[in-house]
């Protein structure tokens, strides 16, 4: 039992130090995002748009995943800041480009269409799940 504890307290400072350090990384890729987007996220949101909710959702969601991947693989702080900072910049470059592409889906999600909100959320976790699958090979 001592050595359980023991591991324990000589693992509990580095697991807590990458999971805050991920999820400020979350935190500031998803400010980015908000940025980023043709539409206002939050304060459609906070309207009550479900089809923005679900959008955002699935924004979070696309940069989660890849991030999450990221400090499963890396060993040590600066790993995961490079991973995670590179993972990020592809999620939120492919986001863009997918809202360019696809004009007419931050229109309708503005207007309440919970259909492209939906299918715009499919396409941003099956890019996270892509740009995971690369960080883990």
């Amino acid at each position: 039992m001592d050595a359980v504890l023991q591991s324990f307290l000589a693992g509990s400072p580095v697991l807590l130090l990458h999971f805050f350090v991920t999820v400020a990384m979350l935190a500031a890729g998803v400010a980015a995002y908000i940025r980023i987007t043709p539409h206002k996220d939050l304060a459609l949101v906070k309207e009550g748009n479900v089809a923005a909710a679900v959008s955002l959702s699935g924004a979070v969601l696309g940069l989660a995943i890849p991030l999450a991947m990221s400090m499963s693989v890396s060993v040590n702080v600066a790993d995961i800041a490079i991973w995670g900072l590179l993972t990020l910049v592809m999620q939120l470059v492919v986001f863009r480009l997918t809202d360019l592409i696809l004009r007419d889906l931050p229109a309708r999600i503005e207007s309440g269409e919970v259909a492209a909100a939906l299918v715009l959320s499919a396409i941003k976790l099956a890019v996270a799940a892509i740009t995971a699958a690369a960080v883990a090979g």
